[in-house]
């Protein structure tokens, strides 16, 4: 007991005989300084010197209970403060009730009470984002995004990023132990982007096992923090301690005091001001006229029960209706209301108010500043040591009071309130009230976006509510679970949650519920690609329903059962996967369920994309429209985007998704306005207009690479590769796919097909490679076979068939397969469809209808001043041959505008032609610009440059001939003027200058 370490023995003691000895006075504050911190001060410090001037950092404070780590904190605290820097702080809830986001929401709230939230404007489409963290910018639609914990972190870096401007901000998060994963997932995604923004995090958790554990130690291991272990002191520094806190020179206590501190206190600061508290207040402390202290001593104490003893203590000094007053707020946690001790107490206002009083004057509680209403105790040890007291049952009875409390001052428990009755109804020892509170509460979470937690808290919901008397709520809480287990990729204990299902068919559920249960284990079986297994749950799920099931049970069946068929490699599995799309859709109409039918839709919508795009575009109206008339505003936002996408490809028009776009960024969907940005980022590649598509796709990269969100980051990086092969620059082109490979992983073989399709072959065709696109298209038809694309510009509808109908692989019945499908009317194949028609139609003698589609042709390519003129260039040869057309307007036209944007090759060829076909040509002294400087200082000239391009392939002369339609002879004379002029023994020394140059 801590009494007992300064009680009297009973036998004499020589001191107090003394006049000079008089009792120490209560000790009323901690000690007035930090001791044994200065390394772990000065790099606190160090870490806000950095941030005020833009490089910021994060450390996390690591020690066990009592060690120091929030003094550490509020001393960083008034460093910032001092310093001008925006500061906010924020606590994991009582009760570690797993409450979204709490601590942030709580840190951003206090820039508003305190005047200091930067104004939104600049925080763009992250403002709706941060409706989640902060309710006056919620406009009742902030949870309809479905934001993921990642974007929220951008919200949170830029919104943080404003507040220190020019001046530094400071987060400090307290707690951590006990937070939620979403929490966990913000703070993670800010650790990984504090370098360049004026921003300092620093955050207390306990050691031990956890997701929050797992963070620090990440952090700790990849550079993104530092961490900071919090040890005890030591014996030196427990009496610096202890004198700080009796305010008297450090020599002046004697050394069997400080032995005692030392050796009962462990070391922790808490503990030793404790031991101290107890021992001034009860007078066992005595000081001198000369300033020492004189203690009896001889006794041993137990730290645990001294804790304990010297918190009763002070509270039976209290009364005891004071002390039953803190009893019950501890029962609520470290943290807690006031009303609800209020409500649960029936005490009156003066009464309470006293208590605070007299319990703020002992150092037992205090405000807990940063929410009105709620107070603390001064350590979470506190609370622990004014429960110790209590039997199972008189704690549990408390609790179930403060629980009916809550729900009388808060019906409905909005918010933290329902989490907060449901730990307490737990530890009342009624499990099925807990059981339904936390299975809302999940719900809740799951509404709003908030996975992790929900999974979470269903979790516990669904174990409490075991031997539930309704089994038909245990199943929906199962079914919920099930979902959210699907949704945050949680695919582990199918067997267990099979053997619950079965548990509850035999407790007598119906076996509607039963089938239910199977088809959401067959949507989880199914997103983790064990598609057997998911098979069987719905042929389970069938046979329960049998014959004579309604639309509300088949429709989820047959809409899982569409995606699956999708899965399979079976012969006619599009048409199968439509019939029952279709089957679901109607049956969700009928059945009312909204979100199923709107899924369904969306899927037709996708596969009616390759044989009827207005059909396709009419599915996804109708997905909006039912989106919109139950109030589901993210799947009305995505069925609008797909449905723009459709009209995309049908039209070539992006006015479409420039509304959709529009209406992602008002609900602060953030990762569907990117998703948007890159089709119309590569629209604009199309379209020639390089510079506007690469202002989209850097600023696009620059967000996705530091959301991590990998999908979209290798598709923008597949989108800029494009850009740079649309513009022939082979290198960059190169060097992004690359980088394709290495961000995507596996994820960069979805980007495979429009790598080989839409960059590499384009490439080659601006290098007058004909060959090499050839092979390219060929393999990105391949990887298309493979993962099939949903945009189907990748060239299997459209320039494939140009091509083979050049090199006379295709004919008529190639035409014909190619045009029966719907993909070959969207108007970017429409134009090489129409070519390819074109040239057929000629080769048969039809010249007049040869020519009248190709005017057509280049009418459809219109949008595409790129593609239009390299299709002049295409069909020129074949129109000359055939006798129709215009083959030298056309590669007049071709020559100029590839002259114009820099595409040497394709010029060239189209000069070349034109000699050929007898056509004038005038001369352009310009092009020794295209030469690059060094070459030019060799001599080297615009046709030897040419030449100098295509022996990086180290091809032979008369492919090089070829290519540039001149003579072997000729190419042969650039060549030895090559060797000659970069002083290169041989042709492959040539040709290995050739690459490194043109690389560099």
């Amino acid at each position: 007991m801590i009494g007992a370490a300064f009680r009297s023995t009973g036998r004499a003691d020589p001191l107090r005989t003394q006049q000079s000895v008089v009792t120490v006075a209560p000790m009323q504050t901690r000690s007035p300084k930090v001791v044994g911190r200065d390394g772990e001060i000065d790099g606190l410090h160090r870490l806000l010197g950095s941030t005020r001037v833009g490089r910021g950092g994060a450390v996390f404070l690591v020690g066990e209970a009592g060690i120091g780590k929030s003094r550490l904190a509020a001393v960083a605290t008034a460093q910032a403060l001092d310093d001008g820097m925006a500061t906010l702080r924020g606590r994991v809830g009582a009760l570690g009730a797993t409450v979204p986001f709490r601590p942030l929401s709580e840190a951003l709230l206090s820039l508003i009470r305190r005047g200091e939230m930067p104004t939104p404007d600049g925080l763009g489409p992250y403002q709706k984002v941060l409706g989640r963290l902060v309710p006056d910018w919620d406009d009742g639609t902030a949870h309809e995004a479905a934001i993921s914990a990642v974007v929220l972190g951008e919200a949170v870096l830029r919104l943080l990023a404003l507040a220190g401007k020019d001046r530094g901000c400071l987060l400090v998060l307290e707690d951590l132990h006990g937070s939620d994963p979403e929490t966990l997932a913000v703070i993670e995604y800010l650790l990984d982007n504090l370098d360049d923004q004026p921003i300092a995090l620093i955050a207390t958790v306990r050691p031990g096992t956890g997701a929050a554990q797992e963070l620090v130690e990440l952090s700790a291991q990849r550079g993104t923090a530092g961490l900071l272990h919090i040890g005890p002191l030591v014996h030196a520094e427990v009496g610096e301690l202890a004198a700080g806190c009796l305010e008297i020179p450090a020599g002046n206590l004697p050394a069997t005091l400080v032995d005692r501190l030392w050796q009962d206190s462990a070391g922790i600061p808490f503990i030793v001001e404790e031991l101290l508290q107890e021992a001034s207040r009860t007078g066992q402390l005595m000081s001198k006229e000369d300033g020492s202290v004189q203690v009896v001593d001889g006794l041993h104490t137990n730290v645990p029960a001294a804790v304990v003893r010297s918190i009763s203590s002070r509270t039976n000094q209290l009364g005891p209706e004071a002390r039953d007053l803190l009893v019950l707020a501890a029962v609520i946690g470290h943290r807690f209301p006031l009303s609800v001790v209020r409500q649960a107490t029936g005490t009156d206002e003066r009464l309470l108010l006293a208590t605070l009083r007299a319990g703020l004057a002992a150092q037992l509680v205090g405000p807990d500043e940063p929410v009105p209403d709620w107070y603390a105790f001064r350590h979470p040890l506190t609370a622990d040591a004014l429960l110790a007291g209590l039997t199972p049952s008189e704690r549990a009875t408390l609790a179930l009071r403060c629980a009916d409390a809550i729900e009388e001052l808060h019906p409905g428990l909005p918010g933290e309130w329902c989490p907060m009755v449901a730990e307490l109804a737990e530890a009342g020892g009624d499990p099925s009230r807990a059981g339904r509170l936390f299975a809302e509460s999940g719900r809740r979470s799951f509404d709003e976006g908030s996975m992790a937690s929900a999974v979470n808290l269903l979790r516990r919901a669904n174990m409490l509510l075991a031997d539930d008397s309704d089994p038909s709520y245990r199943a929906e809480v199962l079914g919920s679970l099930l979902i959210g287990l699907s949704e945050t990729g949680q695919f582990e204990g199918g067997p267990e949650h099979l053997e619950t299902i079965e548990e509850m068919a035999d407790r007598g559920l119906d076996s509607r519920k039963i089938a239910a249960l199977h088809v959401k284990l067959a949507n989880l079986e199914h997103m983790a690609g064990r598609w057997s297994a998911a098979l069987t749950h719905v042929a389970t799920a069938r046979s329960l329903l049998g014959v004579h099931a309604s639309d509300a049970d088949l429709a989820p069946v047959d809409a899982i059962a569409a995606h699956l068929e999708l899965a399979r490699s079976s012969p006619g599995r599009l048409q199968v996967a439509t019939e029952l799309a279709t089957r679901a859709a109607e049956a969700a109409e009928r059945a009312n369920l909204p979100a199923v039918a709107c899924e369904a839709l969306q899927l037709l919508g996708i596969l009616a994309r390759e044989r009827d795009l207005d059909q396709s575009i009419d599915y996804f109206h109708r997905a909006r429209l039912v989106a919109e008339e139950h109030a589901m505003t993210f799947l009305r936002v995505c069925s609008h985007i797909y449905q723009a996408g459709s009209i995309c490809l049908a039209s070539g028009s992006i006015r479409e998704l420039e509304q959709a776009r529009q209406q992602a960024l008002r609900i602060g969907a953030i990762p569907l306005m990117y998703e948007v940005d890159g089709i119309l980022g590569q629209q604009a590649i199309l379209r020639a207009e390089y510079g506007r598509a690469a202002v989209i796709i850097n600023d696009c990269l620059e967000v996705t690479r530091r959301l991590r969100l990998g999908r979209s980051a290798s598709y923008f990086l597949a989108t800029k590769a494009i850009l740079e092969a649309h513009q022939g620059r082979r290198a960059a082109m190169e060097e992004t796919l690359a980088e394709v490979a290495n961000w995507g992983g596996e994820r960069a073989s979805y980007e495979l097909p429009y790598s080989y399709g839409l960059a590499r072959t384009f490439c080659a065709l601006l290098e007058e490679n004909r060959e090499l696109a050839d092979s390219d298209l060929a393999q990105a038809l391949a990887y298309d076979a493979q993962n099939p694309t949903t945009l189907h510009t990748s060239g299997r509808n459209g320039l494939a068939l140009l091509l083979g109908v050049l090199a006379g692989r295709n004919s008529w019945p190639h035409f014909e397969v190619v045009t029966a499908t719907a993909a070959s009317g969207m108007r970017w194949n429409k134009q090489f469809v129409q070519m390819a028609h074109a040239i057929l139609l000629g080769r048969d003698g039809q010249v007049e209808a040869a020519g009248a589609k190709m005017t057509e042709a280049l009418e459809t390519s219109s949008l595409y001043p790129m593609a239009r003129h390299l299709g002049m260039r295409l069909v020129a040869e074949s129109a000359h041959a055939d006798g129709w057309g215009d083959p030298v307007g056309w590669l007049r036209q071709a020559e100029e505008y590839f002259h114009g944007a820099g595409i040497q090759p394709v010029s060239s060829a189209c000069r070349s032609l034109l000699r050929q076909l007898g056509a004038t040509v005038s001369q352009r002294r310009s092009g020794s610009d295209l030469v690059p400087a060094d070459l030019r200082r060799l001599g080297i000239t615009t046709r030897e440059y040419e030449v100098c391009r295509l022996l990086v392939d180290r091809i032979g002369n008369k492919s090089i001939a070829s290519r540039l339609h001149i003579s072997p002879r000729t190419v042969e004379k650039h060549v030895a003027s090559l060797m000659t002029k970069t002083q290169q023994p041989d042709r492959e020394a040539l040709s290995s200058f050739a690459r490194t140059v043109l690389q560099d």
